[in-house]
């Protein structure tokens, strides 16, 4: 037992603690948010492919109600027929297209025989810095339009909605927020235009399709998890050998004959040294 007496030492428990820590942490939030992100892109990805071969459906067959929400459909490619209400428009603010800061325009849409949905017409270019651009009003009457159904976004916490220029503008397309702020009911998804549609404006593309590296640092952060604690035995099995050749170098030192006394501390002995 008095071998292993060094690892109750400050220094050696702090350093247990430590490595006990990290990890934790790699087990139970830093390899799960990795991998909670590739679970996310992967079944985006899939959703985009499924959308590119499969036929536009009625926004009815997947929001019937005005509750409704599809978030197993989204970018699935719908069409509506209805018109929009003449409520002013909300802008989604800090939307990044193609490298470039952009607003994003959004308006409720009353479907006919159904609900009303928010619609994402596109987007506009900021100008002189961050100054909202003239944003065109979208058709009156009943029009038909073809859309991506999309999954509502959740807005920070901190960052309310706000408005300028006599323009409500939002951090986020989050849906509820948005119905509060037009006052009006909306489904639980949302609609993004395709490219010419009534109402239209800068068209948003589809996302590429790439995994990211979520899925390696996830198996990264389990292997630190791993190899952090077989590195902490790695080092008390040293720190043992290490005092193991110390107490048998004790014991040989120990031992070990005394040298034969020479002819000079014989007399000495005798007859004492000379001074």
């Amino acid at each position: 037992m008095r071998r292993w007496s060094f690892v109750f030492k400050p220094g050696w428990v702090a350093l247990a603690l430590v490595v006990v820590a990290f990890a934790y942490l790699c087990f139970t939030v830093l390899a799960p948010w990795q991998l909670g992100k590739n679970t996310k892109t992967s079944r985006e990805n899939h959703q985009i492919q499924a959308s590119l071969s499969a036929d536009p459906v009625p926004v009815t067959a997947l929001l019937p109600q005005q509750d409704s929400s599809a978030p197993g459909a989204q970018w699935r490619r719908v069409t509506a027929t209805g018109h929009y209400l003449p409520v002013p428009p909300v802008l989604a603010r800090l939307r990044v297209i193609g490298g470039a800061p952009a607003y994003e325009v959004l308006a409720p849409f009353a479907v006919d025989g159904g609900p009303v949905v928010l619609v994402d017409r596109g987007y506009v270019k900021p100008e002189q810095g961050t100054a909202v651009p003239p944003v065109a009003p979208p058709p009156t009457g009943t029009v038909d339009i073809t859309a991506r159904l999309r999954d509502s976004e959740t807005a920070p916490a901190d960052k309310p909605p706000f408005t300028e220029g006599g323009l409500t503008q939002v951090y986020a397309i989050d849906i509820g927020q948005v119905a509060k702020v037009t006052r009006t009911p909306l489904a639980g998804s949302y609609l993004q235009l395709v490219e010419d549609q009534p109402g239209g404006l800068g068209v948003i593309e589809l996302p590429h399709l790439d995994s990211g590296p979520f899925l390696s640092y996830g198996i990264q952060w389990i292997a630190f998890g791993i190899l952090a604690p077989i590195g902490l035995g790695y080092f008390v099995y040293s720190e043992i050998r290490a005092r193991r050749r110390e107490a048998a170098a004790a014991r040989a030192a120990e031992q070990a004959p005394a040298a034969p006394l020479t002819v000079e501390d014989k007399l000495a002995d005798r007859y004492g040294r000379r001074r």
